[in-house]
């Protein structure tokens, strides 16, 4: 059975992609974008299957 780990980051709309990128690279999937608390900013969800 595959165990994960999740992870949430802000998101910056000016650098979108490469923050997506770099989190891709780690081996993270993003799941889902949501709006933050403040209702200005976005939050990433991601996941990746836990090593070892």
């Amino acid at each position: 059975m595959t165990k994960w780990e999740y992870l949430t980051a802000p998101v910056l709309i000016h650098n979108t992609q490469a923050i997506l990128n770099n989190f891709g690279r780690d081996g993270w999937e993003l799941v889902a974008v949501t709006s933050g608390a403040n209702g200005e900013e976005l939050v990433a969800w991601f996941k990746r299957p836990v090593q070892g």
